[in-house]
């Protein structure tokens, strides 16, 4: 369920602010949207696989506040990925 390296890069390349920026809001949270939706698909067909839920509302929360630190410093960056991402809110 981990991405596989060419994936990885392709989306750090693509929310990337700068060259080699792996820990900006932005990339952290692409990165997660990936994992969650490769998660959630998983947990379609496996039902009671609950070690994985519970990984996976770790990682919804995380995202969640890694969205909410973004919302409070810069308003347009936000906006900005949650329509790149298409995320509700």
């Amino acid at each position: 369920m981990s991405l596989n390296l060419a994936d990885k890069q392709a989306i750090i390349k693509k929310f990337a602010i700068k060259e080699g920026d792996t820990g900006s809001p932005e990339v952290q949270i692409a990165l997660l949207t990936n994992q969650i939706d490769k998660l959630t698909a998983h947990l379609k067909q496996h039902k009671k696989d609950n070690h994985s839920r519970k990984g996976l509302l770790s990682m919804v929360s995380k995202r969640r506040r890694l969205l909410n630190y973004l919302q409070a410093k810069e308003e347009k960056r936000y906006k900005e990925l949650v329509k790149a991402l298409d995320l509700k809110k």
